[in-house]
């Protein structure tokens, strides 16, 4: 019982650390995510059964991914009773014999897997939930459930993704030299949408899934080490350092926290240290994007021990910077609060009417929550309700609407 218990200990620890890559080489060996699927669970079963008979490989990733390719040969061979067109495809997979003794072809294999799952012609929806999927590995249910949608929803959204990948004959590949910064801001978009969802959560009763930014700083972490770059460090670092105030961010009650009121003796500081690095090692290499200013902002928050001794003047300079290379509203809101804390309530609260007045953050209740924060500190207590009340209409999120209505209380 105890030689027993040793060894699904060791196939656990195995499939902990090495399935995502074997499923990673298979899907390059066999062309198919299903198949490569069935085959991965079927080289685990026969490590269950030969690895207490025989002991365990000395590289239990190139055992798995030979098992399970072989295995997957004689699944289709017996599927070419019902369709003969199969018996070349099962004699292709067997003519390519598979090498994966080299860890950096292992490593391009995930990354052929991360750039498939994120391909541009997939709706992103769909490219999110195929990456946790295939990538990370979560179960259907834990993704349907993260993200508030029904799993047969959530099953049928990775099933299309799946048809379409096969029906379009997108490639398996890591883009040409001249497609990959483009389809490299793909990937870093649906990791920094994983993130967001996790660190804030567009709806529901809670503020924050932990899960989900984990599987997002995993998913950065693995892709700066396949693909080093600037960006991918500033996204490193950003999730890092926005993920280090996590414990502070809610009460014992689930309550939001304003960044303002935390107690930053909670901050993770391991967290921030290694943010920071990676913000400097990414604005050193002077290809400076979106993703290492927003870093860069963050690293400024994280510096200050208290909010009276944040440095607003650098901050505004770098949302500045941001708005020049990636002008959006919500950098010009973002600008505008920062202008706040730095030349005053009145100044700020210019700038976001203006913002306001150009109607694309009419809908974006953070934007009326700002409103009135900056209304009320100045004393328009009329206009505080009335921006309050605006953006309780529009908030999705539980935590967010019960300090909406808790600040509104407080009105006087």
């Amino acid at each position: 019982m105890n030689e027993s218990n040793s060894v699904q200990r060791q196939v656990d620890a195995v499939y902990r650390a090495e399935s995502r890559r074997v499923f990673a080489t298979l899907i390059r060996l066999l062309g198919d995510f299903d198949l490569a699927e069935e085959a991965l669970h079927e080289a685990f079963a026969v490590a269950m059964e030969q690895w207490p008979r025989d002991g365990a490989p000395n590289n239990p990733r190139a055992w798995l991914v030979s098992v399970g390719r072989f295995r997957a040969i004689d699944t289709i061979r017996r599927r070419t009773r019902f369709d003969a067109s199969l018996a070349e495809l099962a004699e292709r997979i067997d003519a390519a014999e598979p090498d994966v003794r080299a860890d950096e072809d292992v490593e391009d294999d995930r990354l052929r897997l991360i750039f498939t799952c994120c391909h541009p012609s997939l709706p992103q929806d769909a490219q999110v939930a195929l990456t946790l999927r295939e990538v990370c590995g979560l179960k259907t249910e834990e993704i349907a459930s993260a993200f508030l949608v029904a799993p047969p929803t959530l099953a049928q959204r990775i099933v299309r993704a799946k048809a379409k990948i096969r029906a379009a004959g997108i490639p398996y590949q890591v883009p040409s030299i001249e497609d990959l910064p483009d389809r490299l801001d793909t990937v870093l978009q649906v990791i920094y949408l994983v993130f967001n969802e996790g660190y804030a959560a567009s709806s529901g009763p809670s503020l924050t899934r932990a899960d989900l930014s984990g599987e997002a700083i995993r998913l950065g972490r693995l892709v700066m080490e396949l693909l080093p770059n600037p960006e991918v460090m500033g996204l490193l670092a950003l999730m890092l350092l926005q993920e280090s105030r996590r414990a502070a961010r809610t009460s014992p009650e689930g309550d939001l926290i304003l960044l303002a009121d935390q107690d930053r003796s909670r901050w993770n500081q391991a967290q921030i240290a290694e943010g920071r690095a990676l913000v400097q090692q990414a604005l050193s290499s002077q290809q400076v994007g979106p993703y290492a200013l927003q870093a860069a902002i963050a690293a400024v928050h994280a510096e200050a021990p208290s909010p009276a001794t944040t440095d607003w003047t650098q901050i505004v300079g770098l949302y500045g910077l941001l708005a020049q290379i990636e002008p959006s509203p919500v950098v010009q809101l973002n600008r505008a609060v920062a202008v706040a804390m730095r030349d005053g309530p009145q100044a700020g609260l210019q700038l976001l009417d203006e913002i306001l007045a150009e109607g694309d953050l009419a809908n974006y209740h953070l934007a009326h929550a700002a409103r009135a924060d900056l209304c009320r500190r100045l004393g328009e207590t009329a206009a505080a309700r009335a921006s309050y009340q605006r953006a309780l209409e529009l908030v999705k999120q539980e935590p967010e609407r019960r300090f909406l209505e808790s600040r509104l209380r407080e009105l006087v």
